[in-house]
């Protein structure tokens, strides 16, 4: 056979040879061949063995003929031979056709020969011999579909018979299959088809072979024909050709075979595309095209209609009949619509059949109890909606509304396989990725439809709980469709960035919104806008209907305020506003519409013109009009109604009545008989011939037709016209009124818009589903414990959670992490003991807690209150120690200290632990009473058993999954979170926290309270730029731990060391918060005593870290004040102090931290660290030359104010000031015990108060004579009334103050002199003079003092001479003169000859004296150092 299949030699007549030539040889042979075969069948039977024909006479020459069937097979042999010089494609098929076919015509023959025939028929179309191009290929093939159809045979057994049919079937599907198939008419594809399917009606009484080969071939002969729709080419087609003709129902005499003895498979009844009118045949002589597809399918719809009224032969096959004819009419139909429904938008015949007729009939099966039919229904129409939806706008509403949603609850009477089956067609829909956007954009964004998109979210998310039974397939199913949208639609945030879109203004006034269009629909700037506004007009319309539902004056008032009606109401916006808007009520609007007010009767007439009733019978318009409200009890708004349906009728059917009075007669006698037939108090019903008697010449005088009468008659018996139509829209049942309606309305609807992947509307769709959906997965996901629902649910959580983060829809998300956090049963108590072994062995907690954790390192910019529940689900991990011990790790990335530089508590604290601690951990006891315990119960404990392996694989399992969810991401990243988000994790963590007590009763929570602390601290630190937000609630955290904790504990460790970590980090960063920062650390000073003697030596650590890494960002006077107070503390403490002097060091060194800001601070600082005993003396005198040298800092700081210029006086008073309190911290010193420090001091105050450089006013220069007086006194009254053993070697302190008192006043003396208080200082400074020369040390006068102070004294008054100040010639009436001779003689009496000799030689000794002034007080000076 495969070298026979090159049926199609070439033309050429030199070809005779061996090449082309063979396949020409090769078809004569088989022609050949099957000639042969059909006659050795027919040869079986001696009938056809021969036939005696006499001649005229009757004579003996008689001679024997072959009968004709025989002779046309014997010449068709002879002839096939001589075709072998020709090519075979130029000969016409019916020559080698036409013997076979008259075998399988003429009745004589039985089945064998039949069958043998109709076998050589379908050898040689299988070949595929005949082609388009073929010359009388049409004919031929014609003639095939027209013999075989027409097929006749003897019926001599059932086996023979059933293998004729097989063969029939097989030359009929050969002839849609090859390639001559074009070259058929429209009547022969309708033949074929037609009596494929009587051979299925006949197998029904046959074997189940045969039933089954049948129904298969018809399958394939479908398929076939549909499968060529893309390759036809489209045709204008007229009119009056797009009318289809009903065909005749087939009778039930037609549906079996009988008894005949024998077999036709023609039929007059039963054809498709049969009883057609002139136009009609014309169609159906053309080629094979859309007419033949349009009539196969109105063939299938109308056996789905003649189902329902046969009845069954009790005969035939034992399948239900019910089920099993519209199951195998809509299988057929959906083969056609499989491989046809790309292409038939293009034929404007077919595609006016599937929207119309063939959606009806959907529809109605549909509601079939059958849920293999309603399943192929519902393929049907998924497979319409995939490639036609944006012709099928409203036909797709009214599946879903009147066919999904009614069988998809049980409140509406659907059986469980109903719900499941529609369900699953939903959940097809669902995976649409943008089946539920167009739904949205189409559906409920439009005004005349319902919220398709809104009534199958709210199915789905119902669906989805159990009701008061265990988990279902059904449940399992919502879900699934669920979270499919739900994906589509977090998947569509993906591909492109938000349409950013146009604020639609409000309707600023009335204009007819119902015509209002699209301009351009592919353009989504213009259909998204249009869709908003569409939308927004549609929720004002649906307060509207509430408000006039409630009372019609105030729903006009309102809708008039929102510019739905205009403000001066007219008949026609009310009549659209009533015909065009859903759930109006119905009785208020018949009422309404029943009014005898003119304006009232204006809207009834212009509400009847908004139905369309052109070939409408008028029970049909009458049943369309009546649905819309409720015809009204009252007589005459009956009449009112009635003459507006009548005019509106008359005026589009005028062809049945002579004028509207007729139709509203007839209209009046229709709603009688509706009454009469229907009212169950109406005992006597009234006949066909009653009704037709009380209508009798309302037609003008004239009689209607008997005929059109009585169809209406039974038309109202069969099916009641309902004046009490049903309220509201949805999931009413779809009859044939509102299905015209449906597509008169279908002709004007707004054009379908198609989504694209962007997200344009689902920012306006995800609010809508998000509450129910995570609702629904959430009782799911509590009731199953399957791991790939499990899963889905999960996938279906992070969806959302996607979503609410991406439209900022923070409550949404914040409901989810609460109901995910309670699936990970980390906030239950129901754990004892072994938490962890429970944990890791349930699946669905540890999945929960991922996804909880998942949600907050992703997402964590929109959660708000729901970090609470995580905070504590953190913690409880934290408890049952599947957290590592350093969860955080480094906080910053530019962190400076390391583990090795911190102080050995705190670094010890905050070691890395391993990372899955033991499962049981023991907890660490503080206090005498803990440790107490500890050793008592030692001995009680019971050793541990080794874990099983199913418990270790548990504890894997749980460690698995917290190391997974990267907890610590959450803090140590928290820098990129929202400042709303951020503010509330960090008060998740204080509230978690707790409120410590002055007595902590339980460890454990201590324990919480110290890993919360931390991890607040970590927060904190990794925020620096938005400290602002933080700070205050963290200051008041950490300052109730400080205030309520006495004893040293592990918490305020943290609280402490965690502040000054925070200062150390942030003070280089924000300079308007250093005050506050620096001021949180006079914290540490309120530190219970023995809290603070505990920890003294750690936080001065700290704080000398501090004060390096910040010192040039402390400003203030109020943040030294709290840095050195702290430094002044360690001064007493003896672990302390070292590290204190350290950073003091680094503050005075040089002056290269010391500012006027701390230059007071750090010398009172400094003087407590000298005097302090408990570091050495050379500590002692460090500090002391860190006072002396801060002069300079003084000095440095007057010279450049006085460069400066401008008002430079009051800072310069400000230097003066501190020089003093330099001075007076010196001379505490002074005093000291020890003598080298005692001595030091009184030379770093010399060096003090002789600087030059510093701007000290005559005050000041009093004022610091009053400090050296206190000093000298004090000395005087040591060195007299101290023991030399704890004093000792005061001779040489008296001398150092001695000489330090003569240096000041010369120092002085140029400023005093002139001051009229200088000459009680100076007798003051002589007196004091006087006293050093009369004290005794150990009771006996110091020998150098006795040598030195003289000197001293003539030193003075030689430089007073010199300047002037002391002479002879003063006037004063209390001569200094004369007093300070008085004194200098107490002190040394040869003074004054040596300073005042002979008059004479007073010049050049006074000159000499000045030279003399320099040099003993540089040697001193000398001597000092």
């Amino acid at each position: 056979m495969g070298g026979l299949r090159a049926s199609s030699p070439s033309p050429s007549p030199s070809a005779a040879g061996s090449g082309p030539g063979a396949p020409r040889v090769a078809m004569a042979c088989v022609v050949a061949s099957e000639v042969a075969m059909v006659l050795a069948v027919m040869r079986r039977n001696v009938r056809w063995a021969g036939v005696r024909y006499g001649g005229d006479d009757g004579g003996a020459d008689d001679e024997h003929l072959d009968h004709p069937l025989v002779a046309g097979l014997k010449a068709l042999r002879r002839r096939a031979a001589s075709w072998g010089s020709r090519p075979w494609g130029v000969v016409e098929p019916l020559l080698y056709l036409r013997p076979f076919l008259d075998v399988v015509r003429s009745d004589e023959t039985g089945a064998p020969i039949t069958g043998a025939a109709l076998s050589s028929l379908q050898k040689i179309l299988t070949l595929d011999l005949v082609g388009p191009a073929t010359p009388g290929a049409a004919e031929a093939m014609g003639a095939v579909v027209d013999a075989v159809t027409g097929c006749r045979f003897e019926v001599t057994d059932p086996a023979s018979e059933e293998a004729v049919l097989v063969r029939v079937l097989q030359v009929l599907l050969a002839c849609v299959r090859g390639r001559a198939a074009h070259a058929l008419a429209n009547r022969h594809v309708c033949a074929i088809v037609s009596t494929c399917f009587r051979v299925v009606q006949q197998a029904g009484t046959k074997g189940e072979l045969l039933q089954r080969v049948s129904r298969q071939t018809m399958q394939e002969v479908v398929r076939c024909i549909f499968a060529r729709l893309p390759d036809v080419e489209v045709t204008v087609v007229a009119d009056e050709q797009t009318v289809a003709c009903k065909n005749q129902g087939l009778g039930v005499e037609e549906m079996g075979n009988g008894k005949s003895d024998y077999v036709c498979l023609n039929s007059s009844g039963d054809e498709v595309g049969g009883g057609y009118g002139v136009v009609q045949d014309k169609a159906m002589l053309e080629p094979f095209g859309v007419p033949c597809m349009v009539e196969i399918l109105q063939f299938l719809c109308s056996l789905l209609n003649i189902a329902e009224d046969i009845e069954v032969n009790p005969r035939m096959n034992p399948i239900d009949y019910d089920e099993d004819v519209p199951l195998f009419a809509l299988g057929l139909i959906n083969s056609a619509i499989e491989l046809s429904a790309s292409s038939i938008h293009r034929h404007p015949k077919l595609l006016a059949f599937v929207q119309d007729e063939l959606f009806r009939n959907l529809m109605h099966f549909g509601l079939s109890m059958s849920p293999l039919i309603l399943s192929t229904v519902c393929s049907i129409v998924f497979t319409l909606f995939y490639h036609l939806r944006q012709e099928l706008k409203l036909q797709l509403e009214a599946f879903f509304s009147c066919v999904i949603l009614r069988l998809a609850q049980s409140r509406y009477g659907a059986s469980y396989q109903q719900q499941e089956v529609a369900l699953e067609a939903l959940v097809d829909f669902c995976r649409q990725k943008e089946f539920m956007a167009e739904m949205y954009a189409n559906m409920d964004c439009d005004l005349q439809c319902s919220n398709i998109f809104e009534d199958l979210a709210n199915l789905l998310s119902k669906s989805a709980f159990p009701v008061n039974s265990p988990l279902s397939a059904l449940n399992v199913l919502a879900l699934d469709g669920l979270v499919a949208v739900i994906q589509a639609i977090a998947e569509r945030t993906d591909n492109a960035p938000q349409h950013h879109e146009k604020i639609v203004p409000d309707i600023s006034e009335y204009f007819p919104f119902w015509q209002l269009k699209c301009e351009n629909n592919n353009d989504p700037d213009q259909w998204v806008k249009f869709v908003h506004q569409q939308k927004n007009i549609k929720r004002k319309l649906t307060v509207g209907v509430e408000h006039f539902n409630r009372d019609k004056k105030k729903g006009f008032e309102y809708l008039q305020g929102v510019h739905l009606l205009p403000e001066k109401l007219d008949p026609h916006s009310v009549a659209l506003f009533f015909r065009y808007t859903p759930g109006l009520d119905k009785n208020l609007l018949g009422d309404y519409l029943g009014n005898h007010d003119d304006f009232s009767i204006q809207v009834l007439h212009e509400f009847a013109r908004t139905f369309d009733f052109k070939e409408m019978n008028l029970d049909a318009a009458l049943r369309l009009f009546l649905e819309t409200f409720r015809l009204p009890g009252e007589s005459q708004k009956i009449q009112r109604i009635l003459e507006a349906f009548s005019e509106r009728y008359y005026e589009q059917s005028p062809q049945m009545f002579v004028n509207r009075d007729a139709a509203l007669v007839l209209s009046y006698s229709v709603i009688m008989l509706n009454t009469d037939q229907h009212n169950v108090r109406v005992k006597k019903k009234m006949t066909e011939e009653d009704f037709i008697r009380n209508n009798r010449r309302i037609n003008g005088g004239n009689d209607l037709p008997r005929e059109y009468l009585s169809e209406l008659y039974y038309s109202i018996c069969r099916n009641e016209i309902r004046t009490i139509p049903e309220q509201g829209a949805g999931c009413s049942e779809m009859s044939f009124s509102r299905w015209v309606d449906l597509m008169w309305k279908s002709k004007r609807t707004s054009t379908y818009i198609a989504c694209d992947s962007c997200p344009f509307l689902d920012h306006e769709m995800f609010p809508i589903m998000a509450g129910p959906t995570v609702a629904a997965i959430s009782v799911i996901f509590d009731n199953v414990e399957h791991e790939e629902v499990l899963t889905v649910c999960i996938d279906g959580f992070l969806s959302v959670a996607k979503l609410a983060a991406f439209y900022h829809l923070d409550d949404v998300l914040n409901d989810l992490v609460v109901a995910l956090c309670k699936f990970t049963t980390l906030l239950s108590s129901s754990y004892n003991d072994d938490p962890v072994i429970a944990f890791g062995e349930d699946t669905k907690a540890r999945m929960a807690t991922e996804a909880v954790f998942t949600i907050a390192t992703t997402y964590g910019d929109h959660i708000r209150s729901g970090w609470r529940n995580i905070v504590d689900c953190i913690i409880r991990l934290h408890k049952v120690g599947l957290l590592p011990g350093r969860l955080t790790g480094d906080t910053t990335d530019d962190q400076e200290s390391s583990s090795d530089s911190l102080p050995s508590k705190f670094a010890s604290s905050s070691a890395a632990a391993p990372q899955v601690l033991p499962i049981i951990t023991p907890k660490k006891s503080y206090g005498l009473m803990g440790r107490f315990s500890q050793l008592l119960y030692l001995d009680a404990e019971e050793p541990r058993s080794q874990p099983t392996e199913e418990q270790l694989a548990a504890q894997k399992n749980a460690s698995e999954t917290v190391k997974k969810c990267q907890i610590g991401t959450i803090f140590t990243e928290s820098k990129f979170l929202q400042a709303d988000s951020l503010s509330n994790l960090a008060r998740a963590l204080i509230q978690a926290a707790g409120r410590p007590q002055k007595i902590t009763s339980s460890l454990d929570d201590e324990g919480t309270s110290v890993f919360c602390l931390e991890l607040l601290i970590t927060v904190t630190l990794n925020n620096r730029d938005r400290i602002v937000l933080l700070w205050q609630g963290v200051y008041e955290h950490i300052t109730h731990i400080v205030q309520s904790t006495v004893m040293p504990c592990n918490l305020v460790e943290k609280a402490v060391f965690g502040l000054l970590h925070i200062c150390q980090r942030l003070l280089p960063y924000k300079e308007n918060l250093v005050d506050d920062l620096l001021r949180s650390l006079q914290l540490i000073l309120k530190l219970d005593a023995r809290v603070a003697d505990a920890y003294c030596e750690n936080i001065t650590l700290e704080v000398t870290r501090l004060v390096k890494a910040n010192a040039t960002h402390i400003k203030s006077q109020m943040g030294w004040r709290t840095i050195i107070s702290l430094l002044c503390i360690t001064a007493r403490h003896p672990d302390a102090s070292d590290a204190g002097f350290e950073a003091l060091v680094f503050i005075m060194s040089e002056g290269a931290h010391l500012s006027p800001a701390n230059f007071i601070l750090s010398v009172e600082a400094s003087r407590q660290f000298a005097e302090s005993r408990l570091g050495s003396a050379e500590r002692s005198i460090h500090a002391l030359n860190l006072m002396a040298d801060s002069v300079n800092c003084l000095t440095r700081w007057s010279r450049e104010v006085k460069e400066a210029g401008g008002e430079a006086d009051r800072i310069l008073e400000g230097i003066a000031e501190m020089w003093l309190r330099l001075v007076q911290a010196l001379r505490k010193v002074c005093t000291d015990q020890r003598e080298e420090v005692r001595n030091h001091a009184l030379l770093s105050l010399h060096r003090c108060l002789v600087i030059d450089g510093i701007s000290v006013s005559s005050s000041a220069w009093l004022m610091s004579f009053d400090i050296i007086f206190q000093l000298l006194d004090e000395l005087l009254e040591i060195a007299q009334s101290y023991s030399p053993k704890d004093f000792r070697n005061m001779e040489v302190s008296l001398l150092h103050a001695v000489k330090l008192l003569c240096k000041v006043f010369l120092q002085s003396l140029k400023d005093l002199s002139a001051q009229g208080s200088f000459d009680k200082l100076w007798l003051e400074v002589l007196d004091m003079i006087e006293k050093f020369m009369k004290v005794k040390v150990r009771g006996r006068r110091t020998e150098k003092l006795q040598e030195a102070i003289p000197e001293l004294v003539k030193n003075i008054l030689l430089v007073m001479k010199a300047s002037g100040v002391l002479s002879k010639t003063s006037t004063d009436g209390n001569s200094l003169w004369e007093a300070t001779w008085l004194q200098v003689n107490k002190i040394a009496p040869s003074l004054q000859s040596e300073v005042f000799p002979d008059k004479e030689g007073n010049d050049n000794t006074a000159q000499g004296e000045e030279k003399k002034l320099d040099t003993p007080a540089q040697s001193d000076h000398n001597a000092e150092q």
